[in-house]
Parts: C-alpha cells; structure tokens; sequence
C-alpha cells in the first residue's frame, strides 16, 4: 500500500534526507517543491564535525548550517517553517527509545536516522528517506520504509554520445571532402565539434574522417596532419580525434574519458607542452587533480609541500617525465634530478592539487584536470569559471573508476560536463576505446 502511494505524485511526501545528501549539495533542502523535508537531529550533529573542513565537504556543510540557520529566523524549525512552493522543513528529535529489530547492531548515527524515519512513518506520516548511502537503503528497505537515492544530483546520460559515429553519405559528399577539406553540412545529425567516420553508400571502401563545424555548418576533414606531438603519435582513430581537439585553440574546452591506458592523460600533457613550449599559444600549464583516494588531505602525509603532493600527482609526472625524455634522449641533465624540473623551476609547468584552484582566476593558461570523475558537479563549476580569458581547460578521467563516496557513473562532474555541453560550439569530446599503454594493460583492463 505504502508503494502505490509513494508513486502517486497528488500525495504528499515526507523526504528525510541523509547527512550524505547535504555534504554533496548543500541545497538540497529547497528541491523537494510541495513536499516537506524532514533534517534529523543526528544529520546536524554529523553536519558538524565536517563544518572545519577546508574542502567542498566543508564548504557544503557550512552553506547548509547557513541556510538552516536563515530558516530558523522564518519560524521554529521544530514545528516546521513553510516555503513559497508549499512544502516544508523542519528538523525532528528523536522521541523513543524503542530499539531497531535484532540484527542491526549497536546504536551508531545511522540507526538513530532510520529509527527517526521509521518513527515518522510509524506515526502515518508517507515517510521516505533519501539517502546516497546504498547500505542504508539496504537496511531501510528491510524496515519497510521506502527509501531512495538523490535522483536531484543524478541527470540522464546519452551513452551513444562519444564524440564521434558512423554516417552514411552520398559518394559527392566525400568527394568534397577529399577536393577542398571541408564540405557544407546543415544536418541535425551531429552536435558540434562532434566527429564523425563518412562511409560510401555507393563504395562501402571509400571512408573519411570529419569533424563538425557546427559554427560555419561544413564537415572539416581530420586525418591529413599526423605528425607527431611532443614524439607522440596517435595509435588508433579515438587518439587523433582526440588530438584534433587538444590542438585546436577554438575548441576551450576538451573533455576526454576511457578506461586505463587509453593515452587520456599523456596525449593532453604532450599537446599542453606543444602549445606552451613551441608554439607558446598559452603561458603556462597548469596540471592538477584532486587528492583522492582515501579521502585525506595533503596534509597528512609527511615532508614540505612538494613533498606531500609527490604521492598523489606522481602519474602527471610519470607522463612529463617520459615526453620530455622521448624528445631529448641524449642530454647531459643530472640523472637525480627528473628532466621535467627545469620547467616547473621555470613557471612554464605548474602541477598542483585541486584545493588551491578555488578562489583564482587562471588567464591564457593550458589547463589540465586529471581524474576528473572524482569531482562533484558543483566542484566542477568551480574550476571551469576559474578559467580566464585565452584559457584551454582539459578534463580527463574514467567515470567506471571513481573514488569519491559522494558521486557515481551518472552524478560525477565529468559526466555532467560532457552532457551538459555537448551542443557548445567551443567544447568537445572523445570517449577512448583502445588500450595502448601494453597488451598486457590492455587485457587487465577487459578482464579484471
């Protein structure tokens, strides 16, 4: 009965949300309409040992005690104060000691919010927790107490978008491309800067490899410049597409993702050192990541600074050390001292964890975030409108290998990038297939 009920959208609900749901976005309270929320007594405890956080945990934690707060100044928040959509928030004590059935354990903070919700639901109340915890909805549901994810922070994916399909055209078409480079293109059928591989509906041998212009409405043909970056060539057709892009300074943002071993990272460093050293069409660039796993800051590890970040960003450079050797093998550098210092003690490199982007505004600058699935949407945000003007912004990561607690395959910033601007005309992506790191990489990465 409970569940017929729960899909009736005239009925109105009582959402009890879970600490997690706020540390991922701190406005979660206003996104339920005409429903009432329901903030646990334990939530705000739990809300506050993360308050002195000086990460986006933390900053979440102190914007929700801040809006609960202004609520607070609206009306007694233990009897409920209204919001302008019709629904509600309140926070609730528990008011019985009755335990949870045997099997749960001793007494902790989750127990105490699903002893809270089973109480609402106890006394009548369509009573629903949201939680991004999937354990506790795993035990909520053995409660019977309807519970769900927080589908605000999830958003719908296209999974055939990967920055590049197949179009069958006429023979002209190709004719066109292969004559002047270009042919004109006012078609729905591609987003832009979106690739696309032409087959011959008259020659099925004859192919060739556009990408759309969507700005000047034509095809452009990719494919006839294939030298090498930085002594890095592409292996498959993903990685020059991909190239294509890094290359490109129309094109401000590039995002690219794929399984281990892909060339993700490598194929952005090589292009960022081609655009700052070469052809110096930017400053600086500017590598960072966020400092995940385990979810523990810099600050724990021992040494300086350059110390504590060495653990964490070692695959950037792992990847500067390779480029610049393979373009100079022969050189009399000290083989103590890693090839790529010269650059950093020059400011032509900068690597740096994500903790230090926020707050600065980053101009003329090739900037590339590494493991950006492990962002949330809103952190996300923050980087890119950190960027200035003449800056080239470059996400890379694998949204099946995340690390962070708080986001998933369909809620992580990466993914959120990529569907959000997809129809931009000055952003573009490549989804990776191929393994390129080893034969033996490549079949870890398939079978294990």
């Amino acid at each position: 009965m409970v569940s017929r009920l729960i899909d009736d959208d005239d009925v109105k609900r009582t959402f009890v949300l879970d600490t997690n749901v706020f540390l991922y976005d701190p406005n979660s309270l206003y996104v339920f309409k005409e429903h009432d929320v329901v903030v646990p007594i334990t939530v705000i405890e739990e809300v506050d040992r993360f308050k002195k956080n000086g990460d986006e945990t933390g900053r979440n934690a102190r914007t929700f005690s801040r809006e609960l707060d202004s609520l607070r100044k609206q009306g007694s928040l233990s009897e409920g104060v209204k919001l302008d959509s019709g629904g509600s928030i309140r926070v609730a004590l528990l008011q019985t000691d009755s335990p949870l059935p045997a099997g749960f354990g001793p007494s902790s903070n989750d127990n105490l919010i699903l002893q809270t919700v089973k109480q609402l639901h106890d006394d009548g109340c369509i009573a629903v927790l949201v939680t991004r915890d999937t354990n506790m909805r795993l035990k909520a549901d053995a409660l019977g107490i309807p519970t769900e994810d927080y589908e605000h922070a999830h958003m719908h994916v296209d999974e055939d978008y990967q920055g590049c399909r197949s179009l069958g055209v006429e023979h002209a078409v190709l004719d066109d491309i292969y004559q002047q480079g270009w042919c004109s293109w006012d078609e729905s059928t591609l987003f832009p800067n979106q690739f696309a591989i032409l087959q011959s509906l008259e020659n099925e041998g004859s192919s060739a490899m556009v990408r759309y212009d969507a700005e000047r409405e034509r095809l452009v043909r990719v494919g006839r410049h294939t030298e090498g970056v930085w002594g890095i060539y592409a292996r498959n057709k993903e990685q020059l597409f991909a190239l294509d892009l890094l290359l490109d300074d129309s094109v401000s943002l590039v995002t690219l993702d794929g399984k281990a071993g892909t060339g993700k990272t490598l194929l952005a460093i090589a292009a960022g050192l081609s655009k700052v050293t070469d052809v110096r069409t930017f400053t600086r660039m500017l590598v960072s990541r966020p400092i995940f796993p385990m979810g523990r800051d810099v600050g724990f590890l021992p040494g300086d600074l350059e110390e504590k970040l060495n653990p964490w960003m070692k695959p950037i450079f792992d990847n500067l050390e390779l480029l610049i050797t393979n373009k100079d093998p022969i050189s009399d550098r000290d083989d103590r001292v890693p090839a790529y210092q010269h650059l950093i003690d020059q400011k032509i490199i900068e690597v740096e964890p994500l903790t230090y982007i926020r707050g600065r505004s980053i101009p003329h600058q090739y900037l590339i975030v590494d493991e950006a699935q492990n962002l949330t949407p809103h952190e996300v945000k923050t980087v890119i409108t950190r960027a200035g003007e003449g800056t080239k912004i470059i996400l890379t990561g694998d949204p099946r290998q995340i690390d962070n607690p708080y986001v998933d395959a369909t809620s992580n910033g990466l993914t959120y990038v990529v569907e959000r601007f997809k129809g931009s005309p000055i952003a573009g992506h490549v989804t990776l297939r191929k393994g390129e790191r080893s034969k033996l990489a490549e079949m870890a990465a398939e079978l294990l």
